[in-house]
C-alpha cells in the first residue's frame, strides 16, 4: 500500500490538488439566511400549488442542513459528502420508479426531485457559489409552482420571494466585491444592523411589481400551446363492464331508494313531474330532464377551465321534447371510443362542414365531484383522458366511464365553428329526411297554437328591431326570435313559476299561462332555461331544425392565472340551430345572457386590457365612460385617416411615390431628432435624482461606453478598472480607478468622497481624450 501510495501517478496526482487554489467559505450570515428563505418559499409554493405535504419534512430538514454547513463551513466533511452521494442516488432511483405512473405530467415528480435533491445539497454549502446553486434551485422550484397552480394562493408566495430575492442580490454582489459581511450581535442592548437599506429595497419592490403587472396587463394573449403533450390526470383503471348510455348524475339518483328503476320519480327530484331541484348538481346532464322541478341553487365552483379561446363549455344536447322536459332520444345508439395503451389520445371524427374553423386548446380540472360527463368546446377533435374507454352519443355528447372526481384533469382539441352571418343567412333550408325526423319534432296538441304565435311575432318585426323590413332568411328569424323572447316584459317572472298539472305542456304554460296560476292573474313565463325549451319548439313550429343544449357559461376569468373559474350555476341550456352544410350554431334567448354565446369569431389577442377597461368602465359614471370613449374614438379616427392619406401618396404616381419617400425621410429624421433629445434630457433629469458620487461614476461609465468600453451588467466594478485598464493609458487608467474606488468605499463602506476632487478627476479624462484626439488629427495632416 505504501509503494502504490509513493508510485508516480498518486504523487503528481496528490501535487495537483495541493497546488489548486484554495476556495473561501462564505461568512455571511444574513446571504445565508436570506437563501435559505428562498429555498424555503419555493418548497412551500411547491407544496401549495401542487396540493401536497412535502414541505412537512423538507423545510425543517433543509434548515437543519443549513445549520449544519454553517458550523462545519471551514471543515472537510468527507463521510457527510459521500453520505449525499448515496442519498443523491436514492433520490434517483425513487424518481425513475415514480416516473412510469406520471409520464402524462412529469412536472410534479420533477419538483420533488429537485426538493429532495436541495435538501441533501443543503448539508454541503461552505462557498457562495453553493449558495448560488440553492438560489437557482428556489428559482426552479417557484417556477414549477407557477405551472401547477390554479388559484391565487400562489401570488402572496411570489411577492414574498421577490421581496426576499432583492436583498439576496444585494448581498452577494457585496460578497462579488470582496466587502466585508456584516455579522449579527449577540449582545442584548446592541441593534441589529442590516448590511442592505430596507427603506430602498421596498421603494425598489413597488417598482418591480407594479412595473411587472403594467406589463401583464398589456401583454398579447396569443393563443397558442406549441407543445403536444397536454395535461392529464394519471390512469384510472376501471372495475367492471362501462355502459356508454347511463349517466349516473346525483341531481336525480340521489333521495331515490334502492331497487328502483330509472324514471320511478320517487324522491325530492324525480325525472318525471313535480319535485325539488337540487340544489348544488345540475338537473339538465341526465339523458331524460325534468323541467317541472322547482328550487335554486347554492353557487360551488366545479372546474377550472384554460382555454385559448373563451366559449359555451357544452355538455350534451337534447333532440326528443316530451313536453315538460327533453330527453336524447337516440340513447341506446351511443358507441364507446378507445385509445391506445401507448396514449392519452382519443381520436374523435367530425363531420365536414363549409364554415371556416378555428383549433381551440382547452384544460379542465376539476374541483368538485360531477356527474360522468365531459365539457368541451363544440366539435371537439382530440381528447385526452385518463380513461381507457370513453363514449360518444349521437348529439356529439362526450361521457365518461367514472364521475369527474376532485383533481382529474383532462384536455381537448376542438375545431370551433367561426359564424358568418352573411353566409347562414343564405344557407340552404333543404334538410335531410334524418334531420327533419329528430330535430322537427313538436307535440300536436300544441304545434299549430305555437305556429301561429310565432308567425305573428314575426309577421311584426319593428316591435324589437324597429324595421319595417321583411324577415326571410332563417338565421334572421332565429336572431329576432331570441331577441323577442329577451326582452318582453311578459314573460319575466318575479319568484318561483307553478308546478305544470301531470298533462300540462310547459311550452303551452309559459306563452299562454299556467294552469295553476291564480284566478285574478294569468302568469306566463318561467325559469332562464324554460326561455331555450319555448324558443327551440318555436323554431321547430316553423320549420326550422334545432335542439336544446346544456353546458356552462364560460364563467369568471382570473386575469392572474389566465383560468376560468366555472361553478354549478354557470350551467343552462340554450339553442342551436342547424344549417345544412355549415353545421350547428348556437343562440341564446335567456335574458341577461348574450344573444350569441361567446367564441373564437373575435380576435382575443388582448382580450385581457380588454377585460380591464371594462372593468373600470363598470365603476365609472356613464357619462364619464362616454365621454372618454368618444376621445379614444376621436383619436383612433384622426390616426386612421392621417395613416390613409400617407399611404395614398404611394397611388399618385411618380409625383405622389416621391413626395411620399421625402415626406418618409424627413419625418424619420424628426423622429430620430425627438428620440436623441428625449433621451439626453431624460439622462440629465436621471443624474440629477442620483447622489453626488453615484453620478460622477455613471458619467464616467456613459463617457468610457462611448469610447467602446462598455461595462457588462455582471462585471464588478474592480472588475471593470482591471479591464479597461489594459486599454488606456496609464494616466487615463489612475483617474477611472481612483473614482471608482471612491464609488465602491461611499457605496458599499459608507464613506464620505472627495467630491471635488474627483469632479476634477472626470474633466480630466474627458481633457485628455479631447487631446488625444487633436494629436492623433496633426499625425494624419503630416
Amino acid at each position: 500500500m505504501q509503494q502504490l501510495q509513493n508510485s508516480p501517478f498518486f504523487s503528481q496526482f496528490r501535487q495537483r490538488l495541493q497546488a489548486q487554489p484554495h476556495e473561501e467559505v462564505e461568512d455571511s450570515i444574513w446571504l445565508r439566511i436570506l437563501v435559505q428563505l428562498l429555498v424555503v418559499v419555493g418548497i412551500i409554493a411547491t407544496d401549495v400549488a401542487a396540493e401536497t405535504s412535502i414541505s412537512l419534512w423538507a423545510v425543517p430538514a433543509s434548515i437543519v442542513g443549513a445549520s449544519w454547513s454553517w458550523y462545519r463551513r471551514r471543515n472537510s466533511n468527507i463521510p457527510v459528502k459521500f453520505c449525499i452521494a448515496i442519498g443523491m442516488l436514492l433520490a434517483l432511483a425513487s424518481f425513475l420508479w415514480n416516473l412510469r405512473d406520471s409520464l402524462n405530467d412529469t412536472r410534479l415528480i420533477l419538483g420533488e426531485l429537485l426538493i429532495q435533491l436541495q435538501v441533501l445539497h443543503s448539508f454541503d454549502l461552505p462557498r457562495r457559489k453553493d449558495l448560488g446553486y440553492s438560489m437557482v434551485i428556489g428559482l426552479i422550484l417557484l417556477g414549477v409552482a407557477a405551472t401547477l397552480s390554479q388559484t391565487m394562493t400562489f401570488a402572496p408566495l411570489l411577492l414574498l420571494f421577490l421581496a426576499i430575492a432583492l436583498p439576496v442580490l444585494v448581498l452577494d454582489y457585496r460578497a462579488r466585491l470582496g466587502l466585508k459581511p456584516t455579522s449579527i450581535s449577540r449582545r442584548k442592548k446592541e441593534k441589529i444592523v442590516l448590511p442592505f437599506s430596507v427603506k430602498r429595497l421596498s421603494l425598489l419592490l413597488l417598482v418591480v411589481v407594479g412595473l411587472g403587472l403594467t406589463i401583464f396587463a398589456f401583454l398579447p394573449r396569443v393563443p397558442g400551446y406549441q407543445l403536444r403533450t397536454f395535461p392529464v390526470s394519471a390512469p384510472i383503471e376501471l372495475t367492471g363492464n362501462f355502459d356508454p348510455s347511463n349517466i349516473n348524475n346525483p341531481a336525480y339518483n340521489r333521495g331515490k331508494n334502492s331497487g328502483e328503476g330509472k324514471g320511478s320519480g320517487v324522491g325530492k327530484n324525480p325525472e318525471k313531474g313535480a319535485g325539488e331541484l337540487d340544489d348544488t348538481f345540475y338537473y339538465g346532464f341526465n339523458t331524460v330532464i325534468n323541467q317541472n322541478l322547482r328550487g335554486i341553487m347554492k353557487p360551488k365552483t366545479l372546474m377550472r377551465v384554460r382555454s385559448q379561446a373563451e366559449g359555451f363549455w357544452r355538455v350534451m344536447a337534447f333532440d326528443k321534447y316530451t313536453g315538460q322536459g327533453w330527453e336524447v332520444s337516440r340513447n341506446q345508439q351511443t358507441q364507446t371510443i378507445e385509445r391506445p395503451s401507448w396514449s392519452y389520445q382519443f381520436i374523435l371524427a367530425n363531420f365536414p362542414t363549409l364554415s371556416q374553423t378555428q383549433e381551440v386548446i382547452q384544460t379542465y380540472t376539476v374541483v368538485s365531484e360531477m356527474p360522468n360527463i365531459i365539457p368541451a368546446l363544440s366539435q371537439p377533435r382530440q381528447l385526452y383522458f385518463p380513461t381507457p374507454q370513453i363514449a360518444l352519443d349521437p348529439e356529439r355528447s362526450l361521457r365518461s366511464p367514472v364521475g369527474l372526481n376532485e383533481g382529474l384533469t383532462y384536455t381537448v382539441i376542438s375545431d370551433v365553428p367561426l359564424r358568418d352571418r352573411r353566409a347562414l343567412s343564405k344557407a340552404s333550408t333543404d334538410y335531410r329526411e334524418k334531420v327533419k325526423q329528430y330535430y322537427l319534432q313538436v307535440p300536436e296538441a300544441i304545434k299549430e297554437k305555437v305556429r301561429k304565435r310565432t308567425e305573428e311575432i314575426l309577421a311584426n318585426p319593428n316591435k324589437v328591431s324597429k324595421s319595417n323590413r321583411e324577415i326571410t332568411s332563417v338565421y334572421e328569424k332565429a336572431l329576432y326570435l331570441a331577441q323577442y323572447l329577451k326582452q318582453n316584459p311578459n314573460y319575466k317572472i318575479e319568484g318561483l313559476p307553478p308546478f305544470l298539472q301531470e298533462n300540462e305542456d310547459l311550452v303551452e304554460a309559459f306563452l299562454f299561462g299556467y294552469k295553476n296560476s291564480p284566478a285574478n292573474k294569468k302568469i306566463t313565463g318561467g325559469y332562464a332555461d324554460h326561455f331555450t325549451t319555448v324558443y327551440t319548439i318555436m323554431l321547430r313550429s316553423i320549420g326550422i331544425p334545432a335542439r336544446v343544449a346544456a353546458g356552462f357559461s364560460p364563467g369568471t376569468f382570473n386575469y392572474f392565472t389566465g383560468l376560468y373559474i366555472v361553478k354549478n350555476t354557470d350551467a343552462h341550456l340554450l339553442t342551436e340551430v342547424y344549417f345544412p352544410n355549415y353545421g350547428w350554431f348556437a343562440f341564446d334567448p335567456i335574458p341577461g345572457h348574450p344573444l350569441i354565446p361567446p367564441s373564437v369569431d373575435e380576435n382575443q389577442t388582448f382580450t385581457l386590457i380588454e377585460r380591464f377597461w371594462k372593468w373600470i368602465a363598470g365603476w365609472l359614471p356613464s357619462p364619464v365612460t362616454g365621454f372618454l370613449n368618444t376621445v379614444f374614438g376621436a383619436i383612433a379616427a384622426a390616426l386612421f385617416t392621417a395613416i390613409a392619406w400617407f399611404f395614398g401618396l404611394f397611388a399618385k404616381g411618380w409625383t405622389g411615390l416621391f413626395l411620399g419617400l421625402i415626406l418618409t425621410i424627413g419625418l424619420a429624421f424628426l423622429a430620430w431628432l425627438a428620440w436623441q433629445g428625449w433621451l439626453r434630457w431624460r439622462y440629465h433629469l436621471w443624474l440629477k435624482k442620483l447622489p453626488p458620487m453615484e453620478s460622477i461614476y455613471q458619467q464616467m461609465l456613459k463617457w468610457l461606453k462611448e469610447k467602446g468600453l462598455r461595462k457588462h451588467p455582471a462585471q464588478t466594478p474592480l472588475e471593470y478598472v482591471n479591464v479597461v485598464s489594459q486599454h488606456c493609458p496609464p494616466e487615463r487608467a489612475e483617474a477611472i480607478a481612483e473614482i471608482s474606488q471612491a464609488y465602491i468605499s461611499w457605496r458599499y463602506g459608507g464613506e464620505n468622497p472627495n467630491l471635488k476632487r474627483l469632479r476634477r478627476r472626470l474633466q480630466d479624462l474627458r481633457k485628455t481624450s479631447k487631446k488625444s484626439a487633436m494629436a492623433e488629427g496633426r499625425r494624419e495632416k503630416h
